[in-house]
């Protein structure tokens, strides 16, 4: 058994009955709050009506009813990050980063501290679906002649063409427009005035959110796109003349694009292809034989 693996099974038993009752008595601090302060077992995490739930209950809680599951999830990782270092299968950058960017562009308004936490947990996710994909197709192959046509088929399925993140307040006039400037230089939210001034009744009412809008897409705004490129993430622009009036945009983020040649895509189309032959489920427990997997509910 691994190092790794015998350390996670030790957590889950470490917070099981049997230990709880060595914290209860001897009054350690098993655990720390979203407030940054560490909690005992006895300490009480809620109360109703002078009813109190201890942070001890909670807990046990939480592993009666997903205690399995999480166990599963944390040997089905360690499984494929063995294996993947055991047979050298590496996942590209740039398939990372395009997946990054088109799980990205399906979310709405983030702060920049709330996109780099989603950034970091969609790095993980992303790398062990991979490299799983890889394990389980790696003993059926497929012919070069399938991957071609798969590829000419689905090719532009690989790319992502580069988006950008908007939000716009629209008005009458320049008037208008340089007094939202004003208020906008000193603090006022973006969201607020586009729901006081803008005239884009399809977009006031949320604070003037455009939405992740591909650049080739017909529906981007005239105009809009050469004003985005001149800006930062996180930044809106000074007043500009539209065909509807004139406008101030927010940009929140921008995706560039990313491209695949045929050499790039075919590792990953190899995988999909024999997946689909097999009609074999992503599931990693079908590599524990792999290993010498043990646990507690064997």
């Amino acid at each position: 058994m691994s190092k790794r693996l015998l350390i996670s099974i030790i957590v889950v038993l470490l917070i099981t009955n049997i230990a709880t009752l060595v914290m209860l008595n001897q009054g350690h601090q098993v655990a720390i709050d979203s407030n940054h302060e560490r909690l005992s077992a006895r300490d009480v995490v809620a109360e109703i009506n002078g009813e109190e739930i201890t942070y001890i209950e909670w807990i046990n809680s939480l592993i009666n009813r997903n205690g399995k599951s999480q166990l599963k999830t944390l040997i089905n990782q360690e499984v494929v990050h063995q294996l993947a270092d055991q047979y050298h299968i590496e996942v590209d950058e740039k398939i990372i980063k395009r997946d990054i960017s088109l799980l990205t562009s399906m979310q709405g308004i983030m702060t920049k501290e709330e996109a780099k936490r989603l950034e970091r947990d969609l790095r993980n996710d992303i790398i062990y679906r991979y490299q799983l994909e890889r394990l389980l197709a790696m003993d059926h192959s497929v012919t070069e002649e399938e991957v071609q046509t798969y590829y000419q088929k689905y090719k532009s399925q690989y790319n992502f063409s580069e988006a950008m993140q908007i939000s716009h307040i629209l008005v009458d006039n320049a008037r208008i427009a340089n007094k939202v400037k004003k208020e906008l230089d000193e603090g006022a939210t973006f969201s607020l005035l586009a729901k006081e001034y803008s005239k884009d009744k399809e977009t006031r009412s949320n604070g003037g959110y455009i939405g992740f809008i591909h650049t080739k897409s017909q529906f981007f705004p005239n105009g809009y796109e050469s004003v985005a490129r001149t800006m930062n993430e996180h930044s809106y622009s000074e007043p500009f003349q539209t065909e509807n009036g004139v406008a101030i945009i927010y940009l929140h983020r921008k995706l560039p694009s990313i491209e695949f040649s045929y050499e790039e895509s075919k590792p990953y189309i190899e995988s999909e292809l024999a997946l689909e032959q097999l009609d074999q489920t992503l599931s990693a427990e079908a590599l524990w034989e792999k290993l010498n997997v043990k646990w507690i509910y064997d």
